[in-house]
């Protein structure tokens, strides 16, 4: 269900459909900035953690890293999740996870899962407060993106004089509009992930429009679990010459730092 009412009225139910036995469909609301065919790596990284969360779960343990690879572009199509349990111990648990299409797989991660910390512990913070969470805004562009699909999907609030096509360091807010997937509810880990891919794109550093540069990862940690719908991002890119680019973002809800988001940037010549 559309979450505000300035969302686009075309926008679907949500980013995916069940299909049963471990399929889903994906919607429109998907697609990515550079083509209406290939996904972002938001919804697809929240689908892999979703499933990760559901698999084998055990009281008294989170989620507390999920690291996704992206080896190729994930299509706008019916995908296939499966997960599996790699290590198993008393305190800690390695799955590993994969989407794949009838052409192979697309999408792999591997998370941590721990048991959770005692009630002592003490409570430490790595960044200071996010900024306060601005108004409403109109709806933000991208320059040459298709703004129909994720960017549409997600409600985006920038400190002033912000965007897209401002170059970066970045501070951005945003929530989701629609759920992950029709009839269920989202959780801490899959907003956290819906967002976390697009740390980089809050904070352009690098010229992506001359150059091609692109993520091959994301990586999310988080010490505690995102509360709210709204989540803020952080984000700064660094890059050097005759190596690769990497932007780190720190991710806060509206209590304060809850975790970290980092991605290696490919930065080479079109």
């Amino acid at each position: 269900m559309v979450t505000d009412r300035s969302a686009p009225a075309d926008l679907p139910e949500a980013f995916y459909y069940r299909l049963g036995h471990g399929r889903f469909e994906s919607t429109t609301a998907t697609a990515g900035p550079w083509s209406p065919k290939w996904q972002h790596g938001g919804p697809p990284s929240a689908l892999l953690g979703r499933a990760m969360e559901a698999h084998e779960p055990r009281e008294g343990f989170r989620l507390t890293r999920v690291t996704v690879e992206l080896p190729r572009p994930v299509p706008v199509a019916a995908l296939k999740v499966s997960v599996r349990t790699l290590h198993s111990s008393r305190r800690v648990e390695l799955l590993e996870g994969e989407i794949s299409t009838d052409d192979g797989p697309v999408m792999l991660a591997r998370a941590w899962r721990m048991a959770v910390g005692p009630a002592d512990t003490p409570s430490l913070r790595i960044g200071g407060q996010p900024p306060r969470l601005p108004g409403a805004q109109a709806p933000h562009t991208m320059a040459d993106a298709h703004l129909g699909g994720y960017i549409a999907a997600m409600e985006w609030r920038f400190e002033p004089g912000g965007g897209f096509d401002v170059p970066g360091p970045g501070t951005a807010w945003a929530r989701q509009r629609i759920p992950l997937l029709a009839g269920a509810t989202d959780t801490a880990l899959t907003r956290a992930l819906t967002l976390a891919d697009s740390s980089w794109a809050v904070a352009f550093e690098l010229d992506h429009h001359r150059r091609l540069v692109i993520n091959t990862d994301v990586t999310l940690a988080l010490h505690r679990p995102p509360a709210g719908a709204w989540l803020c991002l952080r984000s700064a890119t660094a890059a050097s010459p005759g190596g690769s680019g990497l932007a780190v973002g720190q991710l806060h809800d509206e209590a304060g730092e809850c975790g970290q988001v980092m991605q290696t940037l490919l930065v080479n010549e079109r």
